[in-house]
């Protein structure tokens, strides 16, 4: 991606953000000029990956596939020095994006709608790494029934679903209803090692530096000061 298209997606979902009138942690409002003055206090922030996630998945195309993402809290599983078991995080998913299909070997998650169009959400078992076609379960606000393999789940603004490790899902927005704002609550979360995508994509992207930096995206924080 180039550094121009991630810094027009962050400034985007900050105009959503505003909106919807969540308001952000201070550290999401750092400048890069900031952040190289930085001391070991914000350890927790660089070791957990907190911060502005933007990726168009190596496929170069983030108007089509990709989205712009915070994670606003997470633990650690590799570092016993935070203690944290679960995780928070924000989504921008664009009208006519998609997020490609992928489970997570050990988190388990919900998915919110917080806000704007209707999400889907395609859904399978895992089978053996490949998209089953057994009918698979949906846990969502307090109902559990099942739909057949690949079914889109519907979800309105206020309406969650539960993701379960080896469940399979991707995420898209239903043509006409607007870009949504997601909330996911998890368990700690690592983006290095918990996703298994099919077909495989990549998960950070490379970045083409035509521009500076607006903010520093949180696998590019610099070490402590």
């Amino acid at each position: 991606m180039k550094r121009s298209e991630i810094n027009a997606a962050i400034k985007d979902m900050e105009k959503m953000i505003a909106e919807y009138k969540f308001a952000l942690p201070p550290f999401c409002h750092f400048t890069p000029e900031e952040w190289a003055e930085k001391s070991d206090e914000y350890d927790e922030i660089r070791d957990n990956m907190l911060g502005w996630d933007i990726t168009d998945y190596g496929l170069g195309d983030f108007e089509k596939v990709g989205f712009a993402l915070i994670t606003i809290r997470n633990g650690n599983l590799k570092d016993p020095k935070y203690k944290k078991v679960y995780a928070e995080k924000l989504i921008m998913l664009k009208e006519g994006q998609h997020s490609p299909m992928h489970f997570h070997w050990s988190k388990s998650e919900d998915i919110i709608n917080r806000g704007g169009g209707v999400m889907i959400i395609h859904v399978y078992n895992d089978d053996n790494g490949e998209l089953g076609d057994t009918d698979v379960l949906v846990n969502s606000d307090g109902r559990s029934y099942y739909v057949p393999a690949g079914t889109g789940v519907e979800l309105a603004p206020g309406q969650s679903i539960t993701l379960w490790p080896h469940q399979y899902h991707d995420f898209d927005v239903k043509p006409g209803t607007g870009d949504v704002l997601i909330g996911e609550v998890s368990q700690c979360n690592d983006d290095n090692v918990d996703n298994r995508f099919n077909p495989e994509v990549g998960r950070f992207p490379t970045i083409e530096e035509d521009e500076a930096p607006y903010r520093l995206l949180c696998n590019e924080y610099p070490k402590a000061k």
